[in-house]
């Protein structure tokens, strides 16, 4: 505990000891603490609320998720094909996370990229 939170702890005990906290409003009752996240923009809130009610999570929490599960994965396999093969797919999940942020630049801006993915495109057909 840092020297704030034991001063703030210490200023508390010493109110509830005098009885400066026993007459405030809403005591005895729970507190209503808001699960919104202020940094989240306002028109997207309440879907997201709706969809975490129902047990779901936004597109990059999810994402996250499973790259931590690959970083993980990829920390315990042995075999070098695996790993090759977990390597690509936590990349990708990477890239697509890195995407999804709003203003982030697109990996095709990046010319080397576009040349790279044309060369690939003109291969498969």
């Amino acid at each position: 505990m840092g020297v704030i939170e034991w001063l703030a702890e210490r200023k508390i005990r010493e109110a509830l000891e005098r009885g400066e906290l026993d007459h405030l409003p809403g005591a005895g009752r729970p507190l209503r603490l808001e699960d919104d996240d202020p940094f989240m923009p306002a028109e997207l809130r309440m879907s997201y609320r709706v969809l975490k009610n129902a047990g779901f999570v936004p597109p990059e929490v999810a994402l996250r998720r499973e790259i931590h599960s690959i970083e993980q994965l990829l920390a315990l396999t042995e075999e070098r094909d695996e790993q090759a093969r977990l390597s690509k797919r936590l990349e990708m999940l990477k890239l697509r996370l890195g995407c999804s942020r709003p203003g982030a630049p697109s990996t095709l801006d990046d010319p080397a990229y576009r040349e790279k993915l044309g060369k690939r495109l003109d291969r498969s057909r």
